[in-house]
């Protein structure tokens, strides 16, 4: 049977192609074809595409995709957001038509329909309230309290003037470039939410995750049960045994069966691995997230140690070469991924987060954020 192994390449590739993506610039993948696929998805290929619109129809043409380029990602807009409404609205639209027929069935009950109604009302009510909710927009006339309630630590935020706003940046804020706005708390700018990610909306944006990672694995679930309950009544795998004497083992069993799928239920399997991958995808990010939330962390500043990390490294190996010191062989990528050993230039630079106070008040802080408690409003006056 030639269709089990196009779904295997077919899942490799797609593999393939997600984790070249999500993952080719960590250090254990550079120079490898991983990192080179990454480049060309997230570099090459928009470089490519503008080279052949400027050999095919000239500057006018390139010039309009740079402004459909700045449009896009220089500027707040809402193309992201139709794009989750449509996705989500035409993926349920399909279930609708394609599996409710089947529910109730064997494996599932008929309450699953009003369930999945509940489920995506909860998302959509999610995304509306992190793509129109105030991230926690620094002005002048808030900017003292958000001084008091975020000291600078002087490592990687130090008091300095937001040259746009004319403000003092508090800590941990940053100026948007898309929204044009000072952002408490800032995580990042979501384009899928046309909105920051800030003090806020933080709690909304988390929620949006986990709430979204459960749906698209209730509707995989909901959908494998679906099959599995065809395979059931239709007394599949009886036939295949007792009048095709297929062997009864899940080698001889498993073409046929995929290959009975595929012609009779082919719609259930693409959602059910399109939710899953997303699932996946959104199980990754709810992880990074968490984390972040339970260490009182922001994206933003996990980049800004990143960097600072970086530098220190740089000078202790500009120190230890001044002094004369013999440079050691670094050690293989592979040994430095999967080790938690550090060299002697790692032991030296401490990652000191001042903001991290214990995970339940991290977690405290990010639902009930700093902005919004009476303490908050007294240091106006200090």
């Amino acid at each position: 049977m030639d269709v089990p192994w196009l779904l295997v390449a077919h899942g490799s590739v797609t593999a393939l192609v997600v984790v070249s993506f999500l993952c080719g610039q960590w250090p254990i993948f550079e120079g490898t074809f991983v990192q080179r696929i990454n480049h060309f998805l997230t570099f090459g290929a928009y470089h490519h595409l503008l080279r052949l619109v400027h050999a095919a129809c000239g500057n006018g043409a390139r010039d309009l995709v740079l402004g459909v380029e700045s449009y896009c990602c220089d500027r707040p807009n809402p193309i992201l957001q139709i794009f989750y409404v449509a996705i989500i609205g035409v993926t349920y639209f399909i279930i609708v038509q394609t599996s409710f027929q089947y529910i109730p069935g064997y494996y599932v009950s008929g309450l699953h329909r009003y369930l999945s109604i509940v489920a995506v009302a909860i998302g959509a009510l999610l995304f509306v309230l992190t793509s129109f909710s105030d991230p926690g927009t620094v002005t002048a006339e808030n900017v003292s309290q958000y001084l008091s309630a975020y000291p600078y630590d002087g490592i990687i935020f130090e008091e300095k003037e937001c040259s746009t706003c004319k403000i003092t940046r508090p800590a941990r804020a940053k100026h948007c470039r898309i929204c044009d706005k000072c952002v408490a708390r800032f995580d990042h700018h979501c384009g899928w939410m046309n909105n920051c990610i800030g003090e806020k909306n933080t709690r909304y944006f988390v929620a949006f995750l986990v709430w979204h990672f459960l749906i698209c694995l209730y509707g995989a679930v909901i959908l494998g049960f679906i099959l599995a309950g065809e395979l059931k009544e239709r007394k599949v795998v009886y036939i295949l045994t007792v009048y095709y004497g297929v062997d009864n083992s899940f080698s001889g069993l498993f073409p046929h069966v995929a290959q009975w799928l595929l012609a009779v239920h082919n719609t259930q399997i693409l959602v059910a691995v399109f939710l899953a991958i997303i699932a996946l995808l959104l199980g990754g990010f709810c992880a990074y997230h968490t984390h972040l939330c339970l260490t009182n962390t922001t994206t933003n500043e996990t980049f800004k140690w990143q960097d600072y990390i970086m530098w220190r490294k740089k000078v202790n190996e500009e120190k230890a070469a001044a002094n004369g010191e013999v440079r050691k062989s670094p050690p293989s990528k592979w040994k430095v991924f999967f080790s938690r050993s550090h060299t002697e230039a790692d032991e030296t630079i401490v990652k000191n987060n001042i903001y991290d106070r214990g995970m339940i008040r991290n977690m405290c802080e990010v639902f009930v954020p700093l902005s919004e408690r009476q303490s908050f409003f007294r240091k106006k006056s200090d």
